[in-house]
């Protein structure tokens, strides 16, 4: 009874969008790993097919987990688990694989860093969150996501009405990527900076506390695509696993075609 009290009460469509989101990243890093490690013309073709979308894919997931904070009961626990992860993503890309051979394959601050960096700057103003009105609250994310948008450029501001250029030398070096701010031979494998994307992550964030103060609404509690559901309750495992699973099934299947 209880469970299915739970289960009654689960915001479904929130893990159905977050699975969605996921289910996609796996399909377009599969095609950059296929195009570029093993050099399949059909992925990569794919892969520069997809680019143009997936930062909006990218951007439902980051949203969600945003929404996902006014649901836990301990944001600060969750984002050292988050940072932990992404600590452990860096090191095996940028130390393992590549004395394994692969390159390329580095990622210095990829979407769980940015999550972990979110996940714990919320834990940590959330009661000073609490003094700003939602409404209020989105609207600052959306003026701040454009004044920030440019800051790899090099400037703030929005287009030609208010700009303010950053001093060039900061991006001389690459200390400050992390914000978004690196030299022209700074590469990444997966690179999410702070900067504009915390916005996105404090968006949902302020938009579940509308659903949470008003209520949230009767149609995302139904199961519609429990496929997507089932990725989104996992969705840091998946995210964990995928990429070695791609790379280990693409290696034994190229080590299969070649033998034979």
């Amino acid at each position: 009874m209880r469970k299915a009290e739970k289960n009654k009460n689960r915001l479904n469509f929130l893990d159905e969008i977050r699975g969605f989101a996921v289910f996609c990243m796996i399909f377009y890093h599969a095609f950059y790993i296929l195009g570029s490690f093993f050099e399949l013309e059909w992925a990569a073709y794919l892969f520069d097919f997809f680019m143009p979308v997936q930062p909006w894919f990218a951007a439902i997931f980051i949203f969600a987990c945003g929404m996902s904070c006014t649901l836990s009961k301990n944001n600060l626990k969750r984002g050292l688990i988050l940072l932990g992860v992404a600590v452990g993503f860096t090191l095996v890309t940028v130390i393992l694989l590549p004395a394994l051979g692969f390159v390329g394959t580095e990622i210095y601050f990829g979407i769980l860093h940015l999550l972990a960096v979110s996940v714990l700057t919320y834990a940590l103003s959330e009661r000073k969150l609490r003094n700003i009105s939602p409404f209020t609250g989105i609207l600052l994310c959306a003026v701040l996501y454009a004044f920030t948008s440019g800051i790899s450029e090099g400037e703030f501001g929005y287009g030609s009405l208010v700009r303010f250029s950053l001093p060039e030398g900061l991006y001389e070096h690459n200390y400050l990527m992390p914000l978004g701010i690196y030299s022209p031979s700074f590469y990444s494998a997966d690179y999410f900076p702070i900067f504009p994307n915390i916005f996105i992550f404090f968006s949902g964030a302020f938009t579940g506390r509308i659903c949470s103060e008003r209520g949230y609404p009767e149609w995302i509690y139904p199961e519609r695509v429990p496929f997507f559901g089932v990725l989104g309750k996992r969705s840091l495992i998946i995210y964990i696993v995928h990429m070695p699973v791609i790379f280990a099934a693409a290696y034994v299947i190229d080590l299969l075609i070649n033998l034979f």
